[in-house]
């Protein structure tokens, strides 16, 4: 048990067949590689008393097979799911810069003022995952958690924690396979922590 303190640590999944591209819902499994570099990132690490996921297969596939490997309930949830791309779903960013780079450098540097053509409002997502956030704390107030996400939904997470504009999340790097770890003491006058961003499990 984590005692006074509830911790959550953030897990990016690996690879996706089909490399880095804007893969927003597209439900890409992980290749070989990605399965390598989770199972690589976790080790033998078995301290979390649950895992949750988001429910594209990137992140629940190995989410479930962690999870009966530690023996650990598993929650699926939806709002932790990546955010829309619209219409640049299922290409590379070489691709849409090729195609329509002013769009892109605009998105970059401002996305709220310049969304993706039929893309979820980047407001709009990090309220979705703000929600799912606030629940998952209370749902396992006290206890030590593993998120299993993308890039977009823990850079939303780290934003509420380092109380960033919503416009800037992109200067956050997120790699594949990267863990965070966020530790929240129980005294309501208290801030969260960011513990270590892309780092190891001791």
């Amino acid at each position: 048990m984590s005692g006074d303190f509830t911790i959550v640590d953030l897990l990016r999944h690996g690879e996706p067949e089909g490399g880095q591209m804007f893969r927003g819902s597209v439900d890409d499994p992980l290749s070989p590689r990605g399965w390598e570099q989770m199972r690589a990132a976790v080790g033998d690490y078995r301290e979390w008393e649950a895992i949750v996921s988001s429910p594209l297969i990137r992140c629940a596939a190995f989410a479930r097979e962690l999870a009966t490997r530690l023996d650990r309930p598993l929650e699926i949830v939806d709002d932790f799911g990546e955010i829309g791309f619209g219409v640049w779903e299922g290409r590379s960013v070489a691709e849409v810069h090729d195609t329509d780079p002013r769009a892109l450098a605009r998105f970059w540097r401002e996305p709220v003022a310049h969304p993706i053509p039929g893309g979820e409002p980047v407001e709009a997502f990090d309220r979705r995952v703000g929600r799912a956030w606030d629940e998952l704390m209370w749902r396992h107030h006290g206890r030590h958690v593993l998120l299993i996400a993308h890039g977009g939904t823990i850079r939303m997470v780290l934003r509420r924690l380092l109380d960033m504009p919503v416009r800037r999340i992109w200067r956050i790097e997120v790699p594949f396979a990267a863990l965070s770890r966020i530790r929240q003491h129980h005294d309501p006058e208290a801030d969260p922590h960011l513990v270590f961003h892309n780092g190891r499990l001791a």
